[in-house]
């Protein structure tokens, strides 16, 4: 059986994000293929489980350095490694989280992080009872312990969960602190050098858009 050609991704190419932010709907989709003992897939079968346009995923598909066979498609086993070391989850990644609480603990609990090779490895507060304990298994430090174990432990990636009255503060420390990207999740926006990586998620911002659509639909 001819084997499909894999090419090295050229490192020069800057991948739109929204094609990043595909690609962990292609690796669910064609993980659940592989298991499921299905050999290959087509761009035509993945575009319409995932209500994409056939050309896009090719496209987003040649960013992972990988090409089909024509009439035969890609190889699972093949296209499922490649999009894992397109996103980086061959690799170990551990983050630091500042805001033990509620949101932060559910964060910590996370079991889907795993998959991804992501793992937060401490937690920090301000809180004197939260200090000390520890969350499924992740100790909870004192904030002023943040930037000694950064350094001893080589992390970048730090989250924020806090309250949005303090975010700012604890993103303004993190960068002093050695990290270069930051996963906010405190509902504001943080102010940051142009070399800090940030990426946003606000909850309630995404909480208006499906209340806002319910209410338009029911409208009809």
């Amino acid at each position: 059986m001819e084997k499909i050609e894999q090419l090295e991704r050229p490192k020069s190419v800057a991948v739109p994000e929204p094609t990043i932010r595909r690609m962990p709907q292609y690796l669910h989709f064609v993980k659940a293929l592989h298991e499921q003992g299905e050999p290959f897939v087509s761009s035509t079968t993945i575009a319409r489980m995932l209500r994409l346009d056939s050309t896009q995923v090719v496209k987003d598909m040649s960013y992972t350095g990988i090409t089909g066979r024509t009439r035969v498609g890609f190889s699972t086993e093949e296209l499922l490694h490649a999009i894992e070391n397109f996103l980086g989850y061959n690799r170990k990644h551990e983050a630091f989280l500042v805001g033990a609480g509620y949101l932060g603990s559910a964060l910590i609990q996370y079991n889907g992080f795993r998959d991804s090779g992501f793992k937060i490895v401490a937690a920090f507060d301000t809180d004197k009872k939260k200090i000390g304990t520890e969350i499924h298994g992740v100790p909870v430090f004192s904030l002023e312990k943040f930037r000694d174990l950064a350094s001893r432990l080589h992390i970048n990636i730090g989250i924020i969960t806090t309250p949005a009255g303090v975010a700012q503060s604890i993103a303004d420390l993190m960068v002093v602190w050695g990290i270069k990207a930051i996963w906010n999740f405190a509902p504001v926006a943080i102010s940051v050098p142009e070399n800090i990586i940030v990426q946003d998620t606000h909850i309630y911002s995404n909480l208006a858009v499906i209340i806002n659509k319910l209410g338009q639909s029911n409208n009809r």
